[in-house]
């Protein structure tokens, strides 16, 4: 009876924490509950998997490719092997938690990406008939949570696998939620009973509307280059950098209707996460100089060819590029240059805490 009522609890905690992601004030007591009742619901051989101090390396080590790859020896296998706790070895009511922790760093429609794309494994494994094997997989979808969870603490978290990848740090109530990544494979689903979904839809649509809305000139300076990139440039590394001095059209050459179309792409974006997060991420791209904030686009221009676009500012950078799978797989990013993991949120609290006073 008593692992009944658990259980009971526990589904009751997680549709109480699911709710209040979208209505509390203070999201980083959101997450900080969500956290502890997931952590709480852990026998201790899954606390042992899901756990690390925040100072670990691992909090930056990053990857939204199925790991490990193909053909790397035991070695490299264990080596590279994602860490935290899988959905996989989650019992219901653990996994109704780590939902709920997942859902208090999304916006709603944040979260129906992310569950969306968990699902497209079971796509893939379809059309790929069954060779995926268990890199197709909807559990392989990890939670890590790095220090002790606070509303005001030192603390962070992460939930990634296949296409996901979403990093959480919180510093004195404080939070940045970047890395973000978004994929979607197929971007399309083309056969099958959800034929016609499109998960990353507006990532892709938005960014069309961008391109289109430019006259002649303007296009020929916002398309660097007329052969897509194969991929986003900044992949997994754990700083985000463009070789080379910002290139594209900027904004200042924008009429004041694009460069709204081009706000309207970025909170695209914004909007995958809270309200609060959502308003500073659009606070900050108003803030950005438009001689500094560039929209710039590789690959062909008519809809349904490979192609790759980017909004670049000196604080953010967004990357989207729909080439691999004959266009029909999308890798979408939002990274921050100076605070991805927070680190200059980190910097400015070690210089507090050792200042002489």
């Amino acid at each position: 009876m008593k692992h009944v009522w658990f259980r009971v609890a526990a589904l009751g905690v997680a549709a109480i924490l699911l709710t209040a992601a979208y209505k509390r004030a203070e999201t980083s007591s959101v997450m900080a509950d969500a956290a502890n009742a997931f952590l709480n619901s852990l026998f201790a051989d899954q606390k042992a998997k899901a756990t690390f101090p925040f100072e670990n390396d691992e909090r930056m080590d990053w990857w939204f490719v199925p790991r490990p790859l193909a053909g790397t020896t035991q070695d490299k296998i264990l080596a590279s092997m994602r860490k935290g706790l899988p959905f996989g070895e989650m019992k219901p009511y653990q996994r109704e938690l780590a939902t709920a922790l997942l859902a208090a760093g999304l916006s709603q429609q944040g979260l129906i990406k992310a569950e969306s794309i968990m699902s497209l494994d079971e796509v893939l494994l379809l059309l790929e008939q069954g060779n995926g094997g268990n890199r197709r997989d909807p559990d392989n979808y990890y939670v890590t949570i790095f220090g002790k969870p606070a509303a005001t603490g030192t603390w962070g978290y992460r939930v990634e696998g296949h296409h996901i990848s979403q990093n959480y740090t919180i510093v004195n109530g404080k939070i940045v939620d970047s890395p973000s990544f978004f994929g979607s494979n197929p971007a399309e689903v083309r056969v099958g009973p959800r034929k016609g979904l499109r998960v990353l839809a507006a990532e892709d649509d938005y960014g069309y509307e961008m391109i289109e809305s430019l006259d002649a000139s303007q296009k020929a300076t916002a398309v660097v280059d007329k052969t897509a990139l194969k991929d986003i440039i900044t992949m997994n590394s754990r700083v985000a950098a463009l070789n080379g001095a910002p290139n594209g059209l900027p904004a200042s050459k924008m009429t004041e209707a694009q460069y709204e179309k081009l706000l309207s792409l970025v909170d695209v974006y914004a909007e995958n996460v809270p309200p609060q997060m959502a308003q500073y991420r659009m606070d900050l791209a108003r803030k950005q100089p438009k001689d500094a904030t560039f929209f710039a686009w590789t690959g062909v221009t008519e809809r349904g060819g490979p192609h790759y676009y980017r909004v670049q500012t000196p604080a953010f950078l967004i990357e989207m590029d729909e080439t691999q799978d004959n266009a029909n797989h999308i890798h979408s990013v939002w990274r921050d240059y100076r605070n991805d993991w927070g680190m200059d949120l980190l910097k400015m609290h070690y210089e507090a805490d050792h200042t002489v006073k």
